[in-house]
């Protein structure tokens, strides 16, 4: 039996910013989880309605994985990640660290670990890896799915292996400070303005806040657009606010991120962002109640008020990322 020592088990809301807190917690830093959310860029949003998609997916941060790239390349930090098609490599990718006495990161999907309850294929999960025995791994994931849990080796194996949309071959990292790290303080700037840019740049309509636009044109559909009404409505609301998004679609997390560097910065842009996403958010969370009430109603009525709401919302997270990227 392998269990690193010191591990902090703290779930937090979100899956990645979950695993990234407990590595970098191993290492010495301490950060809150908006403070790493927002550290990596990790706000973004996308509408997604792929073919053979049963419904669209609506998405409020960077692709699986960005957010711990743009943290490591900020911050300086040591990030080594390992991808591998074979089970035997992909096990002795973890167990050489933690070995070692160091937690990994991995990237999976969450379908087949035993712990969790609603039975969804995800492939940009993400959690850390502090021990093993024989028969189970013992991981860290988010509050809602109990933070210290375990699961066997077997459904770990699946869940690495798995291939659909979002997944990586057998993803495992580890992350190391620097001896002389630059001060995250000086980073915050940085990362505001890089995200902010990305949002407003957003390359297809479907991104950014023109993404939110289509949203606002998209959802009002959504009914004749469901295979099961109830079911794909309710679904995609929970997803929104209990998805391991922090609430809100990930803007809860970014208000409380701004709020926090208002703490440390003393600049009028940036409170303004702050009380821009602070209504966002609470927008948002409007978006999703209206969106359950469609699905338990039936009521089309109920849909053309959350594409109004929508529309607001690209029309406020544009004007806060232009506030934000003058910094």
């Amino acid at each position: 039996m392998t269990i690193v020592q010191d591990i902090e088990a703290r779930g937090t809301q979100h899956c990645e910013t979950t695993a990234l807190g407990v590595l970098l917690r191993h290492e010495g830093l301490d950060l809150s989880e908006p403070m790493l959310f927002g550290l990596g860029s990790g706000l973004s949003f996308v509408y997604w309605d792929g073919k053979g998609m049963a419904f669209p997916f609506l998405g409020g941060r960077v692709k699986p994985f960005d957010l711990t790239r743009n943290l490591a390349a900020r911050l300086g930090l040591t990030l080594r990640a390992e991808e591998t098609t074979s089970p035997r490599k992909a096990w002795e990718n973890v167990a050489a660290p933690l070995d070692a006495g160091r937690p990994v990161g991995l990237q999976l999907d969450c379908y087949h670990l035993d712990y969790f309850r609603s039975k969804v294929h995800f492939g940009g999960h993400v959690v850390a890896m502090y021990g093993y025995d024989e028969h189970d791994v013992y991981l860290v994931d988010t509050d809602q799915q109990g933070g210290a849990v375990r699961t066997s080796r077997a459904g770990l194996a699946m869940a690495r292996a798995e291939r659909g949309p979002m997944t990586a071959r057998n993803r495992s990292f580890t992350i190391t400070l620097p001896e002389h790290s630059p001060r995250w303080q000086d980073r915050i700037i940085p990362a505001i303005k890089d995200c902010a840019d990305a949002f407003l740049a957003a390359p297809i309509a479907n991104l950014g806040h023109r993404g939110i636009e289509k949203a606002g044109k998209q959802v009002p559909k959504w009914l004749a657009r469901a295979g099961d009404p109830q079911q794909d409505l309710l679904q995609a609301a929970l997803l929104m606010e209990r998805g391991g998004t922090g609430g809100a679609l990930f803007r809860a997390l970014y208000r409380d991120f701004l709020d926090e560097c208002t703490r440390l910065i003393d600049d009028g842009d940036l409170r303004a962002g702050h009380r821009l996403y602070a209504e966002a958010a609470t927008l948002w969370t409007d978006v999703s109640t209206l969106i359950t009430k469609a699905g338990e109603s039936g009521d089309a009525g109920y849909l053309e008020q959350a594409g109004a709401i929508l529309h607001d919302l690209s029309r406020i997270e544009k004007d806060a990322m232009q506030v934000l990227r003058q910094l």
